[in-house]
C-alpha cells in the first residue's frame, strides 16, 4: 500500500480555541471552541477518511476490515487500528479527568479500550500550566475529602510547560491540560474519560457538566504520585540522531529535529508521521507528498521507506506500535 492521508476529523468543545486552523492549517469555520483535531481515528462512527493514497475515499476502519495484512503486516490480525492520533488546542483549562486501564474499561463499556496517552508540545503561552499526577503520598480518602471539600487544587502536581516537553500519562493518571496549550497527542483507540472536577463551569446549556466521581475514584493508580515531563533518550543511526520519547506497551514515539534528510522504513508494521515544526517533503515510490505543519501520514506495514526531505528545521514525531 502507498502511504495515506486522512481528512481531519474537527471537534467542537467548550476549551478549545482556532490555532488548530491559525497555527496547523486545520480547515475550521468561524467559531472559536476548536478543541481536537483527529487525524486518525477509527473509534465507531469517527472514521478517518482516506484523502491521498491507497483507497481514496475508504474509511480507516474498512481498511482495517479489507486490507488488514497489508496495512499490518506482522501485526496483521488486530480488529481495530490500535492508536488514536489527534492535535489538542488548549484555549481553557480541560476538566480534571481520569481514564480506566483495558481491565477497567471494558467494565464500563464493552467496546471501549483503556486510555494511556502521551502529549508532545508544540506550543505554550508563557506561565501555561498542566496537571498530570498527584502530590506525593496522597492517598484516595484524602483525596475524596479534598474533592468533596472543593480543594481538591491542593493535591495536584501541576507544573509550567514549554515546547517540545513530552508528557506520558499512563491510563489511571489524574489529569489536566491548562489554557494556552497546543499539543500533539498520541493515544490508545479510546475515548473513555472520567471528569472528576470541571472548575466550576457550566456546560453550553448553562449547567454544570456531568461528573464521574465514582468512576474516577475506582480508576485512579494512587501509587502513581506526580509525573514529570520524560527525558529524552538520544539514537544514532549512521550520521542521523533523533530521539526517543515514549517506549511503552502501546505506543513508540520518536522525535527527528533535523534540516537534514533522513529515512523511515515500515519495518513490517505501521508506521505514522506527524509534522510538528516546519515543513518537509515525503518522497514515496509513487511521487513526492507535501508535509506541511499539522500534517500526518500512515506508512501501512507493506508500504516502501519514505525519504523526509525538510525545508530547513523541522520536527517529525515518528509514532507505531512495538
Amino acid at each position: 500500500m502507498t502511504p495515506l492521508s486522512f481528512d481531519p476529523i474537527i471537534k467542537r468543545i467548550r476549551w478549545g480555541g482556532t490555532r488548530l486552523g491559525s497555527v496547523l492549517g486545520k480547515p475550521l469555520g468561524s467559531e472559536s471552541d476548536y478543541a481536537e483535531s483527529w487525524e486518525i481515528a477509527d473509534h465507531g462512527d469517527d472514521q478517518s477518511v482516506v484523502s491521498a493514497g491507497d483507497c481514496v475515499g475508504q474509511t480507516l476502519g474498512w481498511i482495517v476490515a479489507n486490507q488488514n495484512a497489508d496495512l499490518f503486516g506482522t501485526q496483521a490480525g488486530m480488529q481495530q487500528f490500535p492508536l488514536l492520533i489527534k492535535y489538542l488546542d488548549a484555549n481553557d483549562w480541560l476538566s480534571l479527568q481520569v481514564h480506566p486501564n483495558d481491565e477497567q474499561a471494558k467494565t464500563y463499556d464493552a467496546t471501549e479500550n483503556g486510555k494511556t496517552e502521551a502529549w508532545i508540545i508544540i506550543a505554550a503561552d508563557p506561565g501555561s500550566q498542566i496537571c498530570v499526577g498527584l502530590k506525593e503520598g496522597v492517598t484516595k480518602q484524602q483525596f475524596a475529602e479534598h474533592l468533596e471539600a472543593g480543594t481538591v487544587e491542593e493535591t495536584l502536581h501541576m507544573f509550567e510547560v514549554h515546547a517540545g516537553d513530552c508528557v506520558f500519562v499512563p491510563a489511571g493518571t489524574v489529569h489536566a491540560i491548562g489554557s494556552g496549550v497546543l499539543l500533539a497527542e498520541v493515544q490508545q483507540q479510546s475515548d473513555l474519560t472520567f471528569r472528576l472536577h470541571d472548575w466550576g463551569r457550566m456546560g453550553s446549556d448553562g449547567k454544570p457538566r456531568q461528573l464521574h466521581i465514582e468512576q474516577s475514584l475506582a480508576c485512579i493508580d494512587f501509587d502513581r504520585g506526580p509525573v514529570n515531563p520524560v527525558v529524552p533518550t538520544n539514537i544514532t543511526s549512521g550520521t542521523h540522531t533523533h530521539e526517543e520519547l515514549v517506549r511503552g506497551e502501546y505506543f513508540v514515539i520518536q522525535r527527528h529535529r533535523t534540516t537534514t534528510d533522513f529515512s523511515v522504513s515500515p519495518d513490517g508494521r505501521f508506521k505514522i508521521l506527524m509534522l510538528l515544526e516546519g515543513e518537509a517533503i515525503a518522497k514515496c515510490a509513487e511521487g513526492d507528498r507535501p508535509l506541511p505543519l499539522g500534517s500526518t501520514l500512515l506508512l501501512p506495514a507493506t508500504s516502501d521507506p519514505v525519504q523526509v526531505v525538510p525545508n530547513g528545521p523541522a520536527t517529525v514525531l515518528e509514532v507505531c506500535v512495538p
